[in-house]
């Protein structure tokens, strides 16, 4: 019996032994995950310049372009044309194999070429009228569709407006792609932008709401110049708002009159009765007064630590600025300002 046990536990280890022994050997040879065929559906796939062939192949892979790093890879080293694959959009689909994913990249006919750049500081009407100089579309079919933005996909607290909501990036257009299209890809770019800040939890451990934290963004974003100073503006907005400090900025002002370009204000310009006119109304403008980048936004949920509740570029070419905390200091900057004017063109 006892004969019989330990024959039957060795035989019982033994085919264990090989089960376990021919799945590792299945899993360690076999070739890597990989899909078949041409795939279905559209995704739009950005190749960056310098990017190596294992980058892009992480990119097709997060956008389940291909089921794996390894197999692109594999193709792509057996293909000497993938070494001359061109930077920029491509129009492909999700589930591909990966020959035919590398065949669509390493196709220069198959590169988007209605690539469409919104810088960052653009209102919506700069936007659209960006859009409308770039594309078939025109400006009255981009205003009929900006009227209608939870049809484009805004968020519940942007109360029904688009303003702030347009995220300034380079988009690869479809072809025939309509206005409501283009503009719900860029209010789909903000909820990614938000997502990836964490806008909302962000915005209430700062104590405001996430419309008043993009408010305050897009202030920074067309007050400051330099990466330096993005987290100081933001400060200086805060500062004020919790002294209950008129925010007295130019840029606001120059929202509710519909000036662009301008650096200072008119006397008449300050006696605007609008709500966007900080000189006149305390606290934060009723919404943003353009849309950030993904700068300001940060820096709108991460300010810097300081006590400042002024600040004033004091040379317009180079964008220098410099901060104060009370209104000796702030008196001093507004000097070299002057200074600065009396010498230069650029005022």
């Amino acid at each position: 019996m006892a004969v019989v046990v330990a024959l039957a536990i060795l035989l019982g280890a033994g085919a264990f032994a090989y089960v376990e022994g021919k799945a590792w050997l299945e899993q360690t040879f076999a070739p890597p995950p990989d899909y078949e065929g041409n795939g279905e559906g559209t995704v739009l796939v950005e190749v960056e310049s310098g990017q190596t062939s294992t980058q892009i192949a992480e990119t097709l892979e997060d956008k389940d372009v291909v089921a794996s790093v390894e197999a692109f890879m594999d193709e792509a080293r057996s293909e000497e044309r993938a070494a001359l694959i061109q930077a920029g959009f491509y129009e492909m689909a999700r589930k591909m194999s990966a020959r035919s994913a590398l065949d669509v990249l390493i196709d220069p006919e198959n590169l988007v070429q209605n690539a469409l750049t919104i810088p960052e500081g653009y209102t919506v009407e700069q936007t659209m009228r960006q859009i409308a100089e770039k594309t078939d579309i025109t400006l009255d079919q981009l205003r009929a569709a900006a009227r209608k933005p939870d049809a484009l996909g805004v968020p519940d607290y942007a109360d029904g407006e688009l303003e702030g909501f347009l995220f300034p990036a380079t988009y690869a257009l479809p072809p025939k792609a309509t206005a409501e299209d283009v503009l719900t890809m860029m209010v789909d770019r903000f909820d990614q932008a938000a997502q990836a800040n964490d806008l909302k939890r962000r915005a209430d451990q700062m104590g405001v709401t996430p419309l008043e934290a993009l408010t305050v963004a897009s202030i920074v974003e067309a007050e400051a110049r330099r990466d330096e100073d993005v987290r100081r503006v933001a400060r200086v907005i805060y500062n004020r708002l919790e002294v209950d400090m008129p925010l007295q900025m130019d840029s606001t002002v120059h929202y509710a009159v519909g000036k662009a370009g301008d650096v200072t204000t008119t006397s008449r310009d300050r006696r605007s009765d609008s709500p966007y006119n900080t000189y006149r109304v305390t606290g934060l403008p009723p919404g943003p007064i353009d849309s950030p980048g993904e700068r300001a936004l940060s820096a709108a949920l991460d300010p810097a630590e300081g006590d400042w509740l002024y600040f004033v570029t004091v040379n317009l070419r180079t964008g220098e600025t410099k901060f104060a905390s009370d209104d000796k200091g702030h008196a001093r900057n507004v000097e070299e300002y002057r200074e600065y004017c009396r010498s230069s063109d650029a005022c």
